[in-house]
């Protein structure tokens, strides 16, 4: 009998790898009978996954074991529904306490990119004008009073004809209202003649927030500046 799975399926909390994986699943069957076959995980998490392509039939709260490479655990079916022909068999399944999934390397490395990924976005860079100073680990070397063009919590761009060679390391200091903020930086990007991008490299989390709202404010300024001007002389 075909079961539907649960309607809160696709609000799982945690992050799904949709990779397919080649897995082999066993134990005992809706009838009472042994199996032991391949089968198709996607959907994967470091709780559980979607199995396709049993053959086998299968009822939830059945308790199944599954491998991947060399590693196994036991799972727990949690919905069954009939895929047709050509998936057959397709089942959700939690891991049980106390056992690691075989494919939780793959899901906590797609959970830290997808995370890596989130908190990048969360500082937007802004087109603004920003006064810094550029200086050197040697230092003998000329300081840069120069302004990023391009700069978020993160890191900035700073248009210059000769840029800095790729991955050289700086020293960044920029002022936030009265305040001096430095901070280590490297090149990342180098673009003869147009600029070179900077990654900040030891800015705390609590010091790129507050220079990312210092950031907006300033940004916001700006743009209420503009739209006023434009207001007052329609024709310039």
């Amino acid at each position: 009998m075909q079961q539907k799975a649960p309607k809160n399926m696709d609000k799982r909390p945690e992050i799904r790898v949709a990779t397919v994986i080649l897995v082999r699943v066993w134990g005992m069957d809706a009838d009472g009978r042994p199996f032991f076959q391949n089968a198709n995980a996607t959907n994967l998490s470091s709780e559980g996954a979607m199995l396709s392509g049993i053959a086998h039939p299968l009822k939830a709260g059945d308790v199944i074991g599954v491998q991947h490479g060399e590693k196994k655990a036991r799972f727990k079916v949690v919905w069954v529904i009939d895929g047709g022909v050509a998936r057959r068999i397709e089942a959700g399944v939690q891991v049980l306490p106390n056992q690691e999934s075989p494919w939780q390397k793959l899901a906590t490395a797609e959970k830290a990119e997808v995370a890596q990924a989130k908190n990048k976005r969360r500082y937007v860079r802004h087109k603004v004008l920003f006064p810094l100073e550029i200086g050197f680990e040697d230092s003998r070397r000329t300081h840069m009073q120069t302004n990023a063009t391009d700069i978020g919590g993160r890191g900035c761009y700073v248009e210059t004809l000769l840029p800095l060679a790729l991955g050289t390391k700086v020293k960044i200091t920029f002022w936030m209202d009265s305040e001096k903020i430095q901070t280590s930086g490297v090149v990342r990007t180098s673009d003869g003649g147009v600029g070179m991008g900077i990654e900040f490299t030891q800015l705390d989390n609590h010091v790129q927030e507050r220079l990312q709202k210092h950031l907006d404010k300033l940004d916001a300024g700006l743009t209420r500046h503009n739209s006023a001007k434009s207001a007052t002389n329609p024709d310039s």
